[in-house]
């Protein structure tokens, strides 16, 4: 079993930034591929960003791509996700989430076997 637990959101005018955090509650955190997924009201739950658990490989949505960095530091069983250049439209509850399988960082909600708790980003225009 993994506990995570996400900080890190606000609010913030469109064009600012936001770094959230997920401390995840095991060592084994480093054997873990890691995502972020967000879910606006009245929408289904997306996929943002997920890291590989040697944090070499990484994957992003596209509506987040060259605005959004996810990141690892294994020491500190922590993944972060660096939100730039904010939009409205990013505004959500962000959720990060852990994947047990050794392969690359996937897109599937249904892929990760463990979920935090949700931090929520509003974006104001």
């Amino acid at each position: 079993q993994v506990q995570l637990v996400e900080s890190g959101g606000g609010l913030v005018q469109a064009g600012g930034s936001l770094r959230l955090s997920c401390a995840a509650s095991r060592r084994t955190f480093s054997r873990y591929t890691m995502g972020w997924f967000r879910q606006a009201p009245g929408k289904e739950r997306e996929f943002v960003a997920a890291i590989s658990w040697s944090g070499d490989t990484t994957n992003y949505a596209d509506s987040v791509k060259g605005r959004f960095t996810i990141s690892r530091d294994n020491g500190k069983n922590t993944v972060y996700l660096q939100m730039n250049s904010l939009k409205p439209e990013d505004t959500a509850v962000y959720y990060c989430a852990a994947d047990q399988s050794p392969v690359a960082p996937r897109a599937r909600a249904g892929s990760y076997e463990y979920w935090g708790q949700g931090t929520q980003v509003t974006v104001s225009s």
